[in-house]
């Protein structure tokens, strides 16, 4: 069957995002100790993206720059945790919305500040970009709850003249663990420990209680299908599926190592589309979804977006929309400033601040897996690759040969003979800094945790943010993305 995109007919867009989700944590993406069967099913039916990276490894700066298609230091003090979406850019959404799309969103927000609750509806510039939002608030005392009860109820109360598009965000896998009636699907012996961690009981237990969350995740998409099934409308409905950065311990989220930016993002489109199942290893980042879906949708792209559609490698699983791509760390707990480009095989972090150690978020690293980390570092038990986030000071530079090296332990930026790579890889992030305005901050947000025992200090206030001195909120280029912009 011939591949026609855009389709003639604007298409139903459903996208599901996971909280601290990493992408080595599903079935469908080779771990066979987990059981995501209805992720398993996406993923079969459609495109799985080997090779998709968030801009961020945190959760509203990811989900700001998703919405916005922009870099988060492209946002003011939304590149930070609970920083504020700034007003006047379009968002992808509202766009839709204006273009006669049905918009909802259920679950967690968490587009920028907390205000208004904002964790758990949209607020701030968000709001106005969705008919429906809201819902799906946390049990008390039961932090981490699911947040998937308002998803069927949102998507049967649409009105049935209009396209919709559905945003669909799950509070799992974050902590704290409350799996319900999905605790104890998964056992310790189950799980696949990665290199950053230890192999102990207490982290085996902890990740069991993480794939648990996910099996609930997994069933709620399992639930999303059967009812566009039910309701006759799967078949003209593309469905997405990724997380907003990787797993909720030490080395992922909060950091730009595999483990925090590489997504899970899976694609199934109506098959009348001609879209043939495969694996996507082309680059690909989040912030390319938003000129992707508009695209979709007949939507003229903003002049704000920085990311590139998608819509290539829908007809072509082959081709390549994107030779580079870039994620930042930036404040979340603790003042940090790391830049990632990835380029082939190779994977290059710039560390602006190497006095500092780097932990990682407060749920993280004051956790039993956290815990047994410190106490095998007490005893001079880890691995180079488990002690990183006590290092101090840390790497200015890093990089890493992924095709020989996926644990990242090989720092190839140290060697005394150099690398071929290095240059190229610095001229890249040298050139993306440039054109798109990121700066170091000469003022940043002070840590609101104790680095040595995790008690918190109280809410940050948030003080200069990057990009800041050079008015990024301004700068719509996007830096290098094909080597061929490169060329004289």
């Amino acid at each position: 069957m011939p591949v026609t995109l855009p389709p003639a007919v604007p298409p139903n867009i459903v996208l599901i995002i996971a909280d601290d989700v990493s992408a080595a944590d599903l079935g469908c993406f080779g771990n066979a100790g987990i059981r995501t069967p209805h992720l398993d099913r996406l993923a079969r039916e459609g495109l799985r993206f080997n090779r998709a990276y968030v801009t961020a490894p945190s959760c509203s700066p990811s989900r700001c720059s998703i919405l916005t298609s922009r870099y988060p230091h492209n946002l003011e003090t939304a590149a930070e945790l609970h920083g504020d979406l700034p007003p006047g850019l379009p968002l992808f959404p509202q766009r839709l919305r204006e273009a006669g799309y049905w918009t909802l969103h259920a679950g967690k927000a968490h587009f920028g500040s907390l205000r208004d609750r904002g964790l758990y509806q949209p607020a701030g510039p968000a709001a106005a970009a969705f008919d429906v939002g809201g819902g799906g608030e946390p049990v008390p005392g039961q932090g981490g709850f699911g947040g998937e009860e308002q998803w069927l109820a949102r998507l049967r109360d649409r009105p049935s003249d209009r396209p919709f598009f559905a945003w669909l965000a799950s509070h799992d896998a974050h902590r704290i663990w409350d799996a319900a009636e999905f605790e104890g699907r998964h056992s310790p012996a189950d799980v696949t420990v990665p290199p950053s961690l230890p192999d102990t009981p207490a982290t085996r237990a902890d990740l069991a209680h993480y794939y648990d969350e996910i099996a609930r995740l997994d069933h709620h998409v399992g639930a999303v299908l059967a009812e566009l099934e039910r309701q006759a409308v799967l078949d003209n409905t593309l469905v997405i599926f990724l997380a907003d950065h990787g797993r909720p311990f030490p080395r992922a989220k909060t950091h730009v190592y595999e483990e925090g930016v590489r997504t899970p993002l899976i694609m199934r489109p109506p098959p009348a589309w001609g879209v043939t199942p495969a694996v996507v290893e082309s680059l690909v980042s989040t912030i390319d979804l938003a000129p992707t879906l508009l695209e979709l949708a007949g939507v003229p792209r903003p002049a704000t977006f920085q990311g590139v559609s998608l819509l290539p490698l829908l007809r072509d699983p082959c081709a390549r929309v994107r030779d580079v791509l870039y994620a930042e760390q930036n404040w979340h707990n603790f003042p940090a400033h790391v830049r990632l480009v990835r380029h082939g095989d190779f994977a290059y972090l710039r560390n602006a601040w190497p006095e500092r150690r780097l932990p990682g978020a407060s749920d993280t690293f004051y956790t039993p897996s956290g815990d047994a980390l410190r106490a095998a570092w007490a005893d001079g038990r880890l691995t180079a690759v488990q002690a990183d986030p006590f290092l101090q000071p840390r790497p200015a530079e890093q990089l890493f040969n992924l095709a020989r090296d996926p644990a990242q332990a090989d720092n190839l930026a140290v060697r005394p003979e150099g690398h071929p790579m290095l240059p190229v890889m610095r001229a890249l992030l040298d050139r993306w800094t440039a054109e798109t305005g990121d700066t170091v901050p000469k003022n940043p947000t002070p840590a609101d945790t104790d680095i040595a025992t995790g008690a918190k200090f109280g809410p940050a206030r948030h003080a200069e943010p990057p990009g800041a001195a050079a008015a990024a909120r301004t700068i719509n280029a996007p830096g290098p993305v094909r080597l061929t912009e490169l060329m004289p």
